[in-house]
């Protein structure tokens, strides 16, 4: 077993424990057996399996913060940076349930979407919400004694509502009803994208690792917080490429952008640079929910040489977060090494 594969076990392991311990909390209200085999198997089906990056984050932010690596953590360290990785998949979790009924996305991890599931259907918005309630069950259980409770508290009620200001914007501005290109701007863009990911992505994992290591001054998490939102928007400007460009085998779903009449970074480089004849082709087919106007509008950005803007864009930011990275004030406990595995682990991803 290569060591990824070792940390991924080690690490799903904890996900093991925290469902028994949530099974126990709903056997102490008495809650009947269906009800609880339901809520397991939502658990089981909507947590585990995606790629784990955000929960592994915390445990490797930590590992780097106190001087050592994620395996050589004691188990009682592990497991309680692990519970706050789980805690941000369970967010995680909870906004994607939600997000594929509101986008009636078909697929999601290589899987049929929780509410298209046999049986479920709308009984997944109160699963959404069962999700969330989760994270605040295993919070108050495993720390509910440390100094630090409240501000991991505040945390996540903080960048669970800068989440769901991003997922408003970009609902409001990609209505799939009315299709109106003249709506998007790299400027909405960019406020989607850092509220709706950037956030709970990016700056959730490390935030919650600081805290636990002891490092809360407001200078270091500002500090973070500058380097980590523009690294989580590149990562989402990312995906919004490869949703256009990469193939459903490389990410795992089939991109939906096009059709869903969505904000992308994509379209709205194409919008910047368009010529009146490109724009009505644009008007014309972008946002449609049909195969051929998807492929129109692929074709034009291809024709456009949008991937290389992209490629461009890439190497300038990246460029931009290393002399930041660079410049970090490790005085007080922060390491810039933490920043810098974020960033290698982002640049030339293909999924």
């Amino acid at each position: 077993m290569s060591s990824k594969e070792a940390a991924r076990e080690r690490f799903v392991n904890v996900f093991q424990d925290i469902v028994e311990e949530l099974t126990e909390i709903l056997k102490s209200y008495k809650m009947p057996q269906e009800a609880i085999d339901w809520f397991n198997k939502s658990l089981q089906y909507n947590t585990p399996g995606g790629k784990l990056n955000r929960g592994l984050s915390v445990v490797d932010t930590y590992a780097i913060l106190n001087n050592t690596s994620a395996d050589k953590l004691d188990d009682a360290q592990y497991k309680k940076a692990a519970i706050l990785g789980w805690a941000i998949e369970l967010l995680q979790a909870y906004f994607l349930v939600a997000d594929d009924m509101m986008d009636q996305s078909k697929t999601r991890r290589g899987q049929p979407c929780w509410y298209l599931a046999e049986g479920v259907g709308n009984i997944a918005i109160n699963d959404s919400f069962m999700l969330e309630g989760a994270i605040y069950e295993i919070l108050r259980k495993h720390f509910r004694q440390d100094s630090y409770y409240v501000d991991l508290l505040d945390l996540f009620h903080e960048v669970t509502f800068q989440t769901e200001l991003g997922q408003l914007l970009d609902l409001v501005t990609a209505d799939e009803e009315h299709v109106d290109l003249s709506k998007f701007s790299l400027a909405k863009h960019s406020f989607i994208v850092i509220f709706k990911t950037a956030y709970y992505s990016f700056y959730l994992p490390v935030a919650l690792a600081m805290y636990m290591s002891g490092i809360s001054d407001a200078k270091d998490l500002q500090q973070v917080k500058d380097i980590l939102i523009p690294l989580g928007e590149y990562f989402q400007i990312q995906d919004d490429f490869l949703d256009c460009f990469g193939t459903p085998e490389q990410i795992g779903k089939i991109g939906t952008d096009i059709k869903d009449n969505k904000c992308s970074w994509v379209v709205n480089q194409a919008l910047l640079n368009a010529s009146p004849e490109q724009r009505k082709v644009l008007d014309e087919n972008y946002g449609r929910k049909d195969d051929e106007k998807e492929q129109v509008c692929k074709q034009l950005f291809k024709d456009m040489g949008i991937e290389k803007i992209y490629a461009d864009y890439e190497e300038e930011v990246v460029k931009k977060l290393r002399t930041q990275i660079d410049q970090i004030d490790e005085s007080r406990g922060l390491k810039k090494d933490v920043l810098t595995s974020f960033l290698n682990k982002v640049y030339k991803r293909s999924k």
